[in-house]
């Protein structure tokens, strides 16, 4: 790994989550290696890859959104689903469809 990953981690920075997806992108290293590595999850280390395409992809838009944009955004469409998982359970309720 990198200069940046060499050192014994005690605590993972932005700087550091970073060298480790930028790794990952270019295929120097698996999720599952830095995870046995780094005593990670996977799912934890998928999640700063994913975080990590989010904002390259905002970063090279014509026009960029801040942070605060993206958060609002996301959490607008996280509560619209649940709005609308909501109304889908008491529609079946109603109709006597409920699976529980």
């Amino acid at each position: 790994m990198s200069a940046v990953m060499d050192e014994e981690i005690k605590r993972w920075t932005a700087r550091r989550k970073s060298a480790l997806v930028l790794e990952i992108i270019q295929g120097k290293t698996t999720v599952a290696e830095a995870s046995r590595q780094f005593d990670l999850t996977p799912a934890e280390i998928e999640a700063w890859v994913e975080d990590g395409k989010r904002g390259m992809e905002n970063a090279l838009r014509a026009k960029p959104e801040d942070v605060r944009q993206q958060y609002e955004r996301q959490i607008k469409e996280l509560q619209e689903a649940m709005l609308e998982l909501r109304a889908r359970k008491k529609l079946d309720a109603l109709l006597g469809t409920d699976e529980t």
